[in-house]
């Protein structure tokens, strides 16, 4: 009787915990002594300080039937109305709400904090719990390979097909002129439902902001020659120094490659179900030109390969490195799903059309290169810049890092030149216009996924079900009615921190986890990757494995919203953020639950799933105003903005996701990839890492006993915030609990936070409680419209307006100079001249001839007869003004008239350079004189001292 007294009241306790007002849950009362019957064995929690973080102590030793002694809630087809509206929120009643806003205001009164249930389970126990094996290490992944060889790696010597286009990633390379790889793939999604998260690994790569949420790498199309594998000797690889030092012992000549054909086949992903459209890989096949020197048993190329090896054995090269050479192809996109057979029959019939053009074009091969310049390893920029030119082999650290170029031995011949230049000299266009045919089989490939010998399919959107949120990220998804478009976009928690990466950087978005416990990176368990990468939470520089060197992208999603195109059935970004800025959720307290291995390979970090906490509140929410609709329940939101491309529903709810106390039926399962498709060294190995693992999980599960609302000091400093993510990358959009407002968190970079939806308090922008609003913002915070337009103009903008300034400065130097010196006064100098310049000429005065009233008359001779030959000149008689009123007046002219009698006179002085005095009184008339007749004798009585 004590001991049903004693678990009532420790069940009552657990009941009413919920409905507190508390944020964060009282951790004292766990820490305590308390104790609890559970199977049949008493367990004593320890104080947190003596418990051990690791070892077989925290193992869990309970045996029992779980799903026994917990309730299962109904699946989603077996609910009525009243419990599909409530969606299983503590304190609802079973009555019908009757409006959005009545269901709104009580959600929002939920707790923050989560996951009261199972305080006292182990993570062994909640992994049974949730239907998963923790302990046996019988997983689907296990390859033991070669024994000498205990790291596989990535890392390979190849050609490289990378093209630099307007659609791509800006960064990538322009390494191949010969064949356009764009044109073949497809982009606008005219036969091609979905892929994997990478998306197209040719044609140029992925912008940042796209459409799709594929990663945005740059463009990796390749083609190896050689894998070498692991770069760690210490796990049978080969160190870059050696791969280095083999290659530049070697001579080879530029080797031409031929295009094959386009294929399908092979690869695929898990799939989202035994409906769902089959995935398959899309290949280039290609080959390298067999070429023979002079009585030559061996081609050029098999030479080349007989001496690589010969280096590499001379240097030391590990076990991990391949046997032998690698069949050229080109990896074009994974997991690729068509949306029907007749999709991807249209598909391959272009591509391949495609591809018989090249083959005309080029019908003995063509060397692959191009005449422009490029950094090998991409960080060192400017360092080591080269001219990438033509027959370049390459040595990739990963699939989309170059570290370095090996030139060939001789330069392209005229003949070679010109065919490798035919398509970037644009001379292609009549091969286009001539080509209209496939002299080739295409219907090439392995396994059953072929392009020919398949059985018809065609996507069925109806079906669909809410279950495939739960997806396997290097397979495509099946898309829902009405979305033609794929997307990763998603809202989800960051866990990421702080990356030490020398490629990319990131910042801490929580200090409560570190997920560096959970990693394998001296490969004691694991053996090798099934992707290209590696640990998604922060892969390191020189990684071993040559994995894609990714800074932490560590995450919970939560609700996948597909594409943010409209065109596509999508819903547009601004509109997403608009429906985002009016959910009022509490802090988003998580719980870790326990380490698996799912069916696809993938190892995860599941987080419990309480469809009573504020999370689940969330996700409630989401599906309410931005899901698909399905099963007759459709969404609502007060802006009337939706999408056709959620990956949930409409009624869609956390008690229909994952755990012991859910229906298993529905997409809320809220769960952290570490790896992909992880191969481990055997069961063993797998089970010993599991466990491992998990003894961590536990110390968490003590530490965070009631969860924890993840944050830092500088970031989402209260706790709990959702982020939007375009991709896993970078998330693009924060936004906090109790609409405290939202803010731009992406690449790094982040802005304050200036948008909030909260009721403003009296007073307007003075009231400092307001200052965070946008519109206060604003006015605190206004810039000028010069600032602004300044801004506006970028990098190239200010540096021509710059340039512009300075020539026009330069030019009016120039012309004041020149007029100074053709102008000025003798000894005057350029300042005294500037400032009469500006000055200015003046008024012009008329001269006025005026009489000399004297003794004598008019008639009298001023100067006797005989002074009239030496030095005198004569001025004819001026006419009175009866006379002039008389005659005409005659028009002005630019020429002087002279009297043709009179005589010339001589100047004993010098000429001098007329300053600008003289100018401006004579004006511009004089300036072209012409040479007058000597002038004759004055008969004028009246003479004139000269």
């Amino acid at each position: 009787m004590v001991t049903i007294a004693k678990a009532a009241a420790v069940a009552a306790a657990l009941t009413i915990l919920p409905h507190t007002s508390a944020k964060l849950a009282d951790r004292g009362r766990f820490e305590a002594a308390k104790k609890q019957r559970q199977g049949g064995r008493r367990i004593v929690a320890q104080p947190r300080k003596t418990l051990p973080i690791e070892g077989p102590k925290y193992r869990a030793t309970r045996k029992h039937n779980f799903k026994e002694d917990v309730p299962v809630a109904a699946p989603l087809h077996q609910t009525d109305t009243a419990t599909t509206r409530t969606g299983g929120v503590r304190g609802a009643t079973d009555k019908v709400v009757d409006s959005p806003e009545q269901f709104r205001r009580q959600l929002s009164s939920q707790l923050t904090g989560c996951c009261y249930n199972y305080q006292s389970y182990s993570a062994m126990d909640m992994c049974a719990m949730y239907g998963n094996d923790c302990e046996s290490g019988e997983q689907p992944s296990h390859d033991s390979g070669d024994e000498d060889c205990s790291q596989a790696g990535l890392s390979f010597i190849g050609i490289s097909f990378s093209v630099n286009t307007a659609m791509g990633n800006p960064y990538s390379f322009q390494l191949c002129d010969q064949f356009p790889m764009e044109n073949l793939i497809d982009r606008n999604y005219d036969y091609v439902m979905s892929m994997d998260e990478d998306g197209w690994l040719v044609g140029g790569g992925y912008k940042s902001f796209d459409y799709s949420g594929k990663m945005p790498y740059i463009d990796s199309s390749h083609t190896e020659l050689l894998r070498i594998g692991s770069l760690d000797p210490e796990y049978g690889g080969t160190s870059i120094e050696q791969v280095y030092d083999a290659m530049d012992s070697l001579s080879f000549p530029p080797f031409a490659v031929f295009p094959e054909y386009v294929k399908g086949g092979g690869g695929g992903g898990s799939g989202d179900g035994d409906n769902s459209v089959p995935s398959s890989d899309i290949t280039l096949i290609v080959s390298v030109v067999d070429s023979y020197t002079d009585y030559a048993s061996y081609s050029t190329y098999d030479d080349f390969l007989d001496n690589l090896f010969d280096a590499m054995d001379a240097v030391g090269g590990g076990a991990c490195m391949d046997d032998h050479d690698t069949d050229p192809h080109v990896s074009m996109s994974r997991g690729v799903k068509f949306k029907s057979l007749t999709h991807q029959q249209k598909y391959f019939f272009q591509v391949n059309l495609e591809v018989a053009v090249w083959q005309s074009m080029y019908p003995k091969g063509v060397v692959i290169g191009s005449k422009g310049y490029a950094s090998f390893p991409p960080e060192s920029k400017s360092a080591n810049k080269m001219y990438v030119g033509y027959g370049n082999l390459y040595f990739f650290f990963d699939r989309a890092n170059i570290t370095k170029a090996f030139l060939p031995n001789r330069d392209l011949t005229d003949k070679e030149l010109g065919y490798a230049t035919i398509y970037s000299s644009g001379n292609a266009g009549t091969y286009y216009e001539e080509t209209t045919t496939i002299d080739f089989d295409y219907n090439k490939g392995s396994g059953s996924n072929d392009n020919s010998d398949q059985e018809y399919y065609e996507h069925n959107p109806y079906g669909w079900n809410a279950r495939m949120a739960k997806h396997d990220m290097t397979d495509g998804w099946d898309l829902p009615p009405g979305c033609e478009q794929e997307g990763e976009t998603f809202l989800g928690i960051p866990l990421s921190q702080y990356s030490d990466s020398k490629l990319q950087g990131t910042r801490s978005f929580q200090d409560q986890f570190d997920f560096e416990t959970l990693l394998d990176r001296n490969f004691t368990y694991i053996q090798k990757f099934g992707t290209n990468h590696g640990w998604l939470v922060g892969e390191e520089v020189d990684n071993g494995a040559g994995s894609i060197v990714d800074k932490d992208t560590a995450h919970i999603p939560l609700f996948y919203t597909g594409t943010l195109n409209p065109d596509m059935g999508g819903i547009d970004l601004k509109d997403l953020i608009k429906v985002m800025e009016t959910i009022d959720f509490g802090e988003l307290y998580i719980k870790p639950a326990f380490v698996f291995q799912d069916d696809d390979g993938s190892i995860k970090l599941q987080f419990e799933a309480d469809a009573s906490s504020a999370l689940g509140y969330l996700y409630n929410s989401l599906c309410s105003m931005l899901g698909i609709t399905w099963n007759y329940e459709s969404p609502y939101n007060s802006l009337g903005l939706y999408s056709n491309c959620a990956m949930h529903a409409a009624g869609d709810r956390a008690k229909y996701g994952c755990g012991p106390d859910n229906a298993n039926t529905g997409g809320f399962c809220p769960q952290m990839t570490l790896a992909y498709r992880v191969g481990f060294q055997s069961e063993e190995h797998a089970a010993a890492y599991l466990e491992r693992s998990n003894n961590y999980v536990d110390y968490w599960r003590s530490l965070y006993p009631s969860g924890v609302a993840v944050g830092t000091s500088e970031f989402c400093t209260s706790g709990g915030c959702l982020a939007l993510f375009l991709q896993r990358q970078d998330p693009l959009m924060i936004f906090s609990p109790n609409l405290a407002g939202s803010w731009v968190e992406f690449m790094g970079g982040t802005v304050a936070p200036t948008i909030s939806p909260a009721p403003t308090f009296d007073g307007g922008c003075d009231d400092l409680r307001n200052s965070k609003l946008d519109k206060c913002y604003r006015q605190k915070h206004a810039r000028k419209a010069s600032s602004v337009a300044w801004d506006a103009l970028g990098a190239v903008g200010q540096l021509s307006l710059f340039l512009l300034f300075f020539m026009a400065s330069t030019l009016t130097l120039s012309i004041f100079h020149a007029r100074a010196r053709s102008r000025k006064n003798d000894g005057e100098s350029y300042l005294s001249f500037f400032i009469r310049d500006m000055r200015g000429p003046g008024k012009k005065r008329k001269k006025k001839l005026r009489k000399k009233i004297g003794r004598g008359t008019l008639d009298q001779d001023l100067l006797e007869e005989d002074q009239v030959d030496n030095k005198i000149r004569t001025v004819p008689a001026r006419p009175g003004k009866l006379a002039l009123s008389h005659k005409k007046k005659p028009k002005r002219s630019a020429t002087p008239s002279f009297d043709p009698d009179a005589t010339p006179r001589a100047s004993s002085k010098p000429r001098r350079r007329p300053n600008s005095g003289d100018r401006s009184r004579s004006g511009t008339a004089h300036a072209n004189v012409p040479a007058a007749d000597p002038p004759k004798e004055i008969k004028d009585p009246r003479r004139q001292l000269v």
